[in-house]
């Protein structure tokens, strides 16, 4: 069974860079001496992967990618009982793996890690996305990530109902507080940005300006951003700057926000609200691999 969205998900680089955390995580284990030991390369065992607590789950077809980056894909027949996306009780079998025994024990931890991390960050992100429900305001990842891991944690933000932020640093061209000070301010930091890449890009990536203070936003407003970020505004102040920004500009609030204070910054009407604790600081959820002797 073939996942749409993952496949849409993982394509070009983003397929690259999970492969390659794949290769490493399979390569961090190294041989698998005990089991070698144990099973004989005929041995087959029957593998059901089973949530341990009320989850949403995320990253179930990295399962058989790890099987395939072994070289064991068609040794293993991989059923699905869920998909990413379903939210499952407790004791929910989601997966069922037969295959030969060493195989299917190297690649225990690897599968798990993935799945219970991501799954960890979807639970996470439909948290605060519900707390967001009812108004105009969407939920924002970041790239607070774990090394190595970025595209597969933004997909689990996806899969709980955010929405991805810029993947890399050339995908949207931010101007921070450093990038602002050392230009001088917001206009010469734009006229920077102009000198540097207009007519040497094919497209020029969209641009979103960091805010600290309501003179800056009207400054950015000026230069026409696609997006202007509030950056650790308390909300008075974040209420005045949202009234400067026109409607053909984007908003999105930053800096220290938890999940108590979604309800009260989306009353206020901001485009967007992005959390980096939603990847950084998410749980990770319980699965475990329950193995038996195969009847086949």
């Amino acid at each position: 069974m073939t996942d749409p969205r993952f496949e849409a998900f993982f394509t070009g680089p983003a397929r690259e860079f999970l492969l390659r955390a794949i290769d490493l995580a399979l390569e961090e284990d190294g041989e698998d001496l005990t089991s070698l030991a144990v099973f004989s390369p005929a041995d087959r065992l029957a593998a059901r992967i089973v949530a341990k607590q009320d989850t949403l789950v995320a990253g179930l077809p990295i399962l058989p990618l790890v099987l395939e980056r072994m070289g064991e894909a068609a040794r293993c027949d991989v059923r699905f009982f869920a998909a990413d996306g379903d939210a499952v009780p407790d004791r929910t079998v989601v997966a069922v793996i037969d295959g030969p025994a060493v195989t299917l024990l190297k690649a225990e931890r690897v599968m798990l890690n993935f799945l219970c991390h991501l799954s960890g960050i979807a639970n996470r992100v439909a948290a605060a996305a519900s707390a967001l429900a009812g108004s105009k305001t969407r939920l924002l990842d970041t790239r607070k990530t774990l090394p190595g891991l970025r595209y597969p944690e933004k997909y689990a933000v996806t899969v709980g109902g955010g929405v991805n932020h810029r993947k890399n640093l050339a995908e949207m061209l931010m101007f921070k507080d450093n990038h602002i000070d050392r230009a001088g301010g917001i206009p010469q930091a734009m006229a920077a940005l102009r000198r540097a890449y207009q007519g040497r890009l094919e497209a020029m990536p969209p641009v979103e300006v960091e805010c600290r203070t309501l003179a800056e936003v009207v400054q950015a407003v000026a230069e026409k951003p696609a997006r202007i970020m509030l950056d650790n505004m308390d909300a008075d102040t974040m209420r005045q700057a949202l009234a400067l920004v026109p409607a053909d500009i984007e908003t999105e609030v930053s800096g220290g926000v938890d999940l108590p204070a979604l309800a009260a910054i989306a009353a206020l009407g901001p485009d967007f609200v992005s959390v980096g604790r939603i990847t950084h600081s998410a749980p990770s959820a319980d699965f475990s691999m329950l193995i038996e002797e195969a009847t086949a």
